[in-house]
């Protein structure tokens, strides 16, 4: 959850160490992670002609599943991430 978000605490099951072009994508809604740690990028970005920026930096992502520690207590939430999504999918369209 986002950190201004009431469950947005500092703990690493709330946490997906992302770069910075990812993190401000993340943040706002361009990309999303399902449950199950796969990145899916906005329909309209998907479709979006731009360059090779455009494909390598976030279309090429889409589908790829995050490499995530086999501690469970070092995994992102998957509830947390479950809601998430689905605020993903709400703005998405």
């Amino acid at each position: 959850m986002a950190d201004a978000d009431p469950l947005g605490i500092p703990s690493v099951p709330n946490g997906v160490a992302l770069c910075t072009l990812h993190h401000a994508a993340f943040d706002r809604d361009v990309i999303g992670i399902t449950p199950d740690y796969t990145v899916a990028v906005r329909p309209d970005v998907l479709n979006e002609t731009d360059g090779p920026m455009l494909i390598h930096g976030l279309q090429g992502f889409h589908g790829v599943r995050l490499f995530v520690p086999q501690r469970s207590a070092h995994k992102p939430d998957r509830l947390l991430l479950e809601q998430r999504y689905a605020r993903f999918r709400r703005l998405a369209g």
